[in-house]
């Protein structure tokens, strides 16, 4: 008689069950105060450039070196954070970039020429702490453990965990411009970059000095191959797809504030993003509440299909209020989508590349941001204001198309080998196969039977895909 099948269901995990996981706010906290800055820094950059040098266009050029850097580099120091340590990274991180900040301001605020504002920047943007992509693999120490150890919930506790990060991130990105406006506004455009890198000096030590909860270290054995991230075709996939993002990001950000100046209320781009910035960071929160039971592969696939249906739309919006709305509907589809992808990139790699891993997602949505702003520009200054939100749906549509077309590369890989030891000789080997017995006699009698087999010497392998 064949048993019943159970079918387990997966357990819903809330944010305060999260949030009481031991030593999780240790790192929490200091690493929010951290992670401000990394939405600062580019308009900080603005402020200061356009006040000394007066030209937008100088001022983002400089502010676009310095994101470049920053996705370029920022993978490296994953790299070499999955290899020392977070601590050991850290803590030269925060002294570069304070330095290099205090060097790009001292030489805007003198009228130092254009080349060396490159020169300082870039420094500064390589040399932001990638305190997001620390925190995540905190998560994946700290919860993976936990899974490991037969706790209940533990797969649904790490998704919980990537939604609280994706609504941290939005969050500081809906805060950080304002803070650094704020600042600049009322002392002086110098300000707001002091304020970014006393914040990442504070807050990126704080962050070092907690070490107990700090992922393992893994060092590079001689003579064994070095692990990297961009060797899995699925991160490659991911990080293209996230590139996709974040033109969404740029494209959006140029585009609703050239929308609102050409409607007459300039001041009213704010709020119509923030809208946009909202509809993501409520979606990421329910997210994360939900027990879902379809794979992540199908659910990245859904949620960029939502994004490119939303970001349709936006340009045949023919007022503010109707694009605010437009722009809740295509914001409810981001933050899922990177929480997905993030859930996915954790299942790519070793335990020795998943920081790089997501700093790798995170470069590519600065690139993409720098891309999307840049073409956005562009097209309105040769169309009009609503010609920028072509670039969204034009960015996401090919980062959907790559998913559909290439989704077979997001499976985990699964690989599992024996070896069979060098001999010549003949080797006898006793398996122990149960015998059915008829229906009428319910009764399994196990047989041993012995069988010679010559082994060749080769290596045998047996992989499941």
């Amino acid at each position: 008689m064949t048993a019943p099948r159970t079918v387990e269901t997966p357990a819903r995990v809330g944010y305060g069950a999260l949030l009481r996981t031991p030593g999780a706010w240790t790192f929490l906290l200091p690493a929010f105060a951290a992670r401000l800055p990394y939405a600062m820094l580019s308009l900080g950059i603005v402020l200061l450039v356009f006040d000394t040098h007066g030209s937008y266009g100088t001022a983002g050029a400089v502010a676009a070196v310095s994101a470049v850097a920053q996705a370029f580099v920022g993978p490296q120091t994953g790299r070499l954070a999955d290899r020392y340590g977070q601590s050991a990274v850290l803590l030269p991180s925060v002294a570069v970039h304070a330095v290099s900040v205090g060097a790009l301001i001292a030489l805007a605020v003198g009228h130092a020429p254009v080349w060396t504002l490159f020169l300082a920047a870039a420094p500064a943007g390589a040399s932001v702490p990638q305190i997001g992509a620390m925190v995540r693999s905190r998560w994946v120490a700290k919860l993976s453990g936990a899974q490991s150890s037969g706790a209940e919930g533990s797969p649904q506790k790490l998704n919980t965990a990537f939604a609280f990060e994706s609504v941290t991130d939005e969050f500081t990105f809906v805060i950080g411009p304002v803070l650094a406006t704020a600042i600049a506004t009322a002392v002086n455009p110098s300000a707001g970059l002091i304020a970014e890198a006393t914040l990442t000096v504070v807050g990126g030590l704080a962050f070092a000095a907690q070490r107990r909860t700090a992922p393992a270290r893994h060092p590079l054995v001689p003579g064994a191959e070095r692990v990297s991230a961009l060797s899995s075709p699925g991160v490659r996939l991911l990080a293209g797809s996230f590139l996709g993002v974040g033109t969404v990001f740029g494209a959006m950000q140029v585009s609703v504030t050239a929308f609102a100046k050409a409607a007459g209320q300039p001041g009213v781009s704010g709020i119509v993003y923030g809208i946009f910035a909202g509809g993501s960071m409520l979606a990421g929160a329910l997210y994360g509440m939900v027990a879902w039971r379809r794979p992540a592969r199908q659910r990245m696939l859904g949620s960029y299909a939502l994004l490119v249906l939303g970001c349709s739309t936006l340009w045949a919006m023919p007022n503010l209020t109707s694009l605010a709305v437009a722009g809740l509907i295509c914001g409810l589809a981001i933050a899922p989508t990177l929480i997905t992808g993030y859930t996915l990139v954790e299942s790519l790699v070793a335990d020795g590349a998943k920081t790089e891993a997501f700093t790798w997602l995170t470069g590519a949505i600065g690139l993409g941001l720098a891309a999307g702003s840049t073409a956005a520009g562009q097209l309105i200054d040769g169309h009009g204001a609503s010609a920028g939100f072509v670039m969204p749906v034009a960015g996401a549509g090919l980062g959907l198309a790559a998913l559909v077309a290439l989704r077979r590369l997001l499976v985990p890989p699964t690989t599992a080998s024996r070896t069979v030891a060098r001999s010549a000789a003949p080797v006898a080997v006793t398996v122990a196969a149960p015998v059915a017995a008829p229906v009428a006699a319910p009764v399994a009698a196990p047989v041993a039977v012995t069988v010679a087999a010559p082994v060749t010497g080769q290596l045998v392998g047996a992989s499941k895909g």
